[in-house]
């Protein structure tokens, strides 16, 4: 089955300003590259409650999943540019 990316977007919103920022980015950049066993993955990564995902994202908490791996490292790399 095919992931409905509409929706994953739409997911992408999140209510945490730093997890939003990254996810926008992350839209802009790498989403569309992604095929559908990591946009699979990816839907894992959005279940996952805000602050959890956070810490995993910025690397305050170890992820439980290996698979996940390289889609957080996309996300680190997605993270807020500084000018």
């Amino acid at each position: 089955m095919t992931p409905n990316k509409g929706r994953m977007r739409w997911h992408c919103r999140r209510a945490l300003l730093e997890l939003d920022l990254v996810f926008a980015r992350f839209l802009e950049t790498k989403f569309d590259q992604l095929g559908d066993a990591q946009l699979a993955d990816l839907q894992d990564l959005l279940d996952i409650e805000d602050h959890a995902l956070w810490a995993m994202v910025n690397g305050s908490a170890p992820c439980p999943e290996e698979r996940w791996m390289p889609l957080l490292s996309m996300l680190r790399d997605s993270g807020p540019q500084e000018d």
